[in-house]
């Protein structure tokens, strides 16, 4: 029986009574001859961002892309009493709708059918089973303070939730899942067109399309809820109470589970989901449904057969990832039944499988076991599954549980770090979150590799992605580098010259301005005086996060460039302040301490230091005569407001530094 469940129950001991006819069934066909598409043609079959994936990740084109052929679709629609329900292009199948027996015999006639096999039986109006267990769900209420994380007012439960990955960092850094789109496969989105938590992605358009695969039509605001609840991990905005992971995310809502009943059939159309959302350009999908047991035992899966490469749903799902797709799943909740594994498609290889923790990360007693059969660590990580905040049916928000809420806390998370990254493909992201788990070098069978950390997945990626050149010159060191960035944050340069066995800090650099993380690229010169020639390394220190109580710094990048011969002062230097070198310590700054240490080779002055507030205002203004060697300069400081602030140097009207970042708490 499929668990969708956000609650570790008691199995149901409600027995199904239901007619053993076969009434739907998989055509497999052997190929695609008589297709009207060609794969010289993409646009006809594939969006424009679904072509775009391809060619940025480099995936070729292949068969697999190709619809299934029109001219078999035409012939074996033609065939009487037989009702086409859905195509697969991944599993070049059909699926169809017959209780004709000649209708099959017809069908395995035909040379293009490689075989007709069972899918579902008679589909039941009542079968007196649920599929999806709904414990009694607690209200949340508002927090009376405002309980914010800089760009959010979250609510306290909000807060707790995205804390337990510091996701509210990528939230705090412009990404909250803009440009994204995210396809949920799910059972229904009941009423998600008028429930509060859906304002925002309904008044901006953020669903982009809908399909319900099971009654074939565009509208699935009408069944059933889970699908909803899941959605709103993600996209809600209600300030002060329920802040989803990815509230700024476009969706696609596809409806490919009955959940009146189990059958193969669902899996089937959880590939033609997958496919869609592949097709339409979607970037994630969110799947918070499973299989291993069915209506039919004939069906049911054995936990052999969780290996990744058996079942219908687990080979749609690692041919969605060989397109670009990154998947994510939830692990289900049989922790605590016979069954006691996960289940499929979150067995695949390619699957984001995510078991269920509470806010403390201690995992759910009901959160599915692994590993895979074939021995895969699975779960692959774990989120917030217990007493989960989602929307519930009746315009309240309330707490749920089960792997059904962690799979789209963690997918909405994923969603705002590939945003931030988008020159990476689909696994890279995938393999970063594993890495940057609180189990990597441990992992067991509960949790995978643990809880993402997601602030430390972002440095990781930074550091992959910043570069850096190193040049000299007649004695004048030039650094160049790229890096992503906001305002808030800054550069450290250090460097170590040869015979030193240590870096030094030579320099601070602010950000360029900005509030969504962007490309950036910087060049910062020196003066080399009085280093021998040889081998300089410079290393490059991005603070990614300047607030004191959640401090961060990262070392994206090392240069090294090679001195040919030494460099000395000469006394002679008709540009002095060329050698000044400045630091602010400290930084961030307190009141009643923060210095400015300048060093040049020779006397400089007089010089003109000015402070300047974040919008380039000058506050202050300071002149000051600098002797030769280190000096340093008490700020005043004390009477200025929080925030940001610049120091800009300049001699006898040309300016020198600009720009040296100083932050007041």
């Amino acid at each position: 029986m499929l668990r969708l469940i956000f609650l570790f129950l008691a199995c149901s001991s409600l027995q199904l009574q239901v007619s053993g006819q076969i009434t739907r069934y998989i055509v497999r066909l052997k190929h695609k001859g008589g297709s009207a598409f060609s794969l010289s043609n993409p646009s006809a079959f594939l969006s424009p961002r679904a072509i775009d994936r391809r060619n940025r990740y480099g995936i070729p084109l292949d068969s697999l892309d190709l619809p299934v052929s029109s001219q078999q679709f035409t012939q074996i629609s033609s065939i009487p009493n037989v009702t086409i329900l859905n195509s697969s292009k991944w599993l070049n199948a059909i699926c169809i709708q017959t209780s004709d027996p000649s209708a099959i015999s017809t069908l395995n006639a035909l040379s293009f059918v490689r075989s007709v096999d069972g899918l579902a039986a008679r589909l039941q109006q009542s079968v007196g089973r649920q599929k999806i267990e709904i414990e009694s769900t607690n209200p949340v209420e508002s927090s009376p303070l405002r309980i914010q994380s800089d760009h959010f007012n979250y609510g306290a439960g909000s807060l707790s939730e995205i804390r337990v990955h510091q996701g509210e960092f990528l939230h705090n850094i412009g990404l909250r899942g803009q440009g994204m789109q995210i396809a949920m496969l799910d059972g229904g989105f009941f009423n998600y067109t008028s429930l509060k938590a859906f304002d925002s992605i309904n008044a901006n358009g953020q669903v982009l399309s809908t399909w319900d695969f099971v009654s074939r039509n565009t509208s699935v605001s009408e069944d059933h809820p889970h699908g909803m609840q899941c959605l709103s991990t993600i996209a809600a905005n209600i300030p002060g109470q329920f802040i989803g992971k990815a509230p700024k995310a476009s969706f696609h809502l596809f409806r490919t589970e009955d959940v009146a009943s189990e059958f193969p059939i669902e899996e089937f159309n959880w590939v033609c989901g997958a496919e869609r959302a592949d097709s339409i350009g979607a970037d994630l999908i969110s799947s918070s449904v499973g299989y291993y047991d069915f209506d039919n035992p004939s069906f049911n899966y054995t936990y052999a057969q969780m290996d990744g490469n058996t079942s219908i749903s687990s080979i749609g799902a690692d041919i969605g990832a060989k397109k670009g797709l990154l998947i994510v799943n939830s692990a289900g909740n049989e922790g605590g039944n016979l069954w006691k594994y996960i289940i499929t498609p979150a067995d695949a290889d390619s699957v984001l499988c995510v078991g269920a923790v509470n806010v403390s990360g201690t995992v759910g007693g009901f959160s599915s076991y692994g590993p895979s059969a074939d021995g895969q660590i699975k779960p692959d990580v774990a989120s917030v599954g217990v007493s989960a905040l989602i929307q519930g049916t009746g315009n309240t928000v309330v707490t749920g549980s089960g792997t059904s809420f962690a799979c789209p806390n963690m997918a909405g998370l994923a969603a705002c770090l590939w945003q931030g990254f988008p020159e990476y493909n689909n696994m890279r992201i995938i393999q970063i979150l594993l890495e940057s788990s609180n189990r990597y070098i441990n992992p067991d069978d509960r949790t995978g590799y643990g809880i993402p950390n997601l602030k430390q997945a972002f440095g990781k990626l930074l550091t992959q992605y910043a570069t850096s050149t190193a040049s000299v010159n007649n004695c004048i060191a030039t650094l160049q580098w790229n890096s992503k960035d906001i305002a808030a944050m800054r550069y450290e340069i250090e460097r170590k010259s040869p015979g030193e066995t240590n870096f030094s800090k030579i320099a601070d650099v602010a950000a360029k301005p900005g509030s969504i993380l962007t490309n950036q690229s910087y060049q910062f010169q020196q003066t080399l005086s009085n280093v021998n020639a040889g081998t300089i390394q410079y290393r490059i220190r991005q603070i990614i996060d300047t607030t004191s109580s959640s401090f961060t710094a990262i070392y994206i990048d090392t240069a090294i460039l090679n001195l040919a011969s030494n460099c000395f002062a000469t006394g002679i230097n008709n540009d002095p302040a060329a050698s000044l070198t400045l630091l602010i310590a400290p930084n961030p700054s307190t009141r009643s301490s923060t210095y400015l240490i300048m060093e040049s080779d020779q006397q400089i002055g007089p010089l003109r230091i000015e402070i300047l507030d974040a919008e380039g205002k000058q506050i202050k203004l300071i002149s000051f005569n600098k002797r030769s060697g280190k000096e340093t300069l008490l700020l005043p400081v004390a009477g200025l407001s929080a925030g940001q602030y610049f120091i800009r140097i300049s001699d006898r009207k040309k300016i020198r530094k600009t720009l040296y970042w100083m932050h007041l708490p």
